[in-house]
């Protein structure tokens, strides 16, 4: 093998994205003038940009793995403070 080809180093993907798998066949052309298709079951994906992106389902599920929102936190209802005098304006 040839000094140029070195060891394989492992990836992962970094940047958080958006996605919903497409319920119809999407056609359209991205802000650079590209065109993307996709069909039933691929991926419209958005990035953190906003840019939009189809690909294809096998690819999409092997490589992004779904975040778990996980349990939504209760908050306690907002209950306004009294204000204390000095925080009142005062008109000269």
């Amino acid at each position: 093998m040839n000094d140029a080809v070195k060891k394989w180093a492992v990836y992962r993907t970094r940047f958080l994205v958006k996605a919903r798998p497409l319920t119809e066949a999407l056609t359209f052309v991205d802000v650079l003038g590209r065109e993307h298709q996709g069909k039933k079951g691929d991926y419209l994906v958005e990035s953190s940009d906003g840019v939009l992106r189809i690909a294809s389902r096998d690819i999409f599920e092997d490589i992004y793995v779904p975040l778990d929102p996980g349990p939504v936190p209760k908050r306690e209802p907002h209950v306004p403070r009294p204000r204390r005098n000095a925080d009142r304006a005062v008109a000269s």
